[in-house]
C-alpha cells in the first residue's frame, strides 16, 4: 500500500452546473434514477411551472426528493431565466421540468442562454 508521503492531494474539479431534469407525467417517483441523484446533490432545485403542470403538489416533491424548491412561473422563466442559471457558476442548479425538458422553445432557450454566458 502507498505510504500517506506518497499520497497526491486531488484537486476538488467537481463542475458546478445547469441540470435540466424531466420528471415524467405522473407524480414524484416518475424521475429516472439518474434525475434522481442530480436533484438530491443540487444546491438549488428549481421547477418550471409554466409549460405543463404536475399533477401533484410542490410539497410532495420538496418531501420525496428532501430539497426545497423554487417555482418559476411564466414571468419567471421568460423574464428572469438568469436567476436560474447564472447561479450554476458556482452552485449545482437543478431546473426541474414536467414531461420532455427539451420540447419546449422556453427550456431551448434556457438552455441557449446559459452556454452564451459559460455555465457548464
Amino acid at each position: 500500500p502507498p505510504s500517506s508521503q506518497n499520497k497526491k492531494k486531488t484537486k476538488n474539479t467537481e463542475k458546478m452546473v445547469l441540470y435540466i431534469i424531466g420528471l415524467g407525467l405522473g407524480d414524484e417517483k416518475d424521475v429516472t434514477v439518474r434525475g434522481y441523484e442530480l436533484i438530491k446533490s443540487a444546491d438549488l432545485v428549481f421547477l418550471e411551472a409554466y409549460t405543463s403542470i404536475l399533477c401533484i403538489d410542490k410539497t410532495k416533491l420538496e418531501e420525496y426528493y428532501g430539497k426545497s424548491i423554487t417555482v418559476a412561473d411564466r414571468n419567471f422563466v421568460e423574464c428572469e431565466a438568469d436567476q436560474i442559471y447564472l447561479p450554476a457558476k458556482t452552485k449545482k442548479v437543478a431546473l426541474l421540468i414536467v414531461g420532455d425538458p427539451v420540447c419546449a422553445t422556453t427550456h431551448t432557450d434556457i438552455i441557449i442562454r446559459a452556454k452564451e454566458e459559460g455555465v457548464p
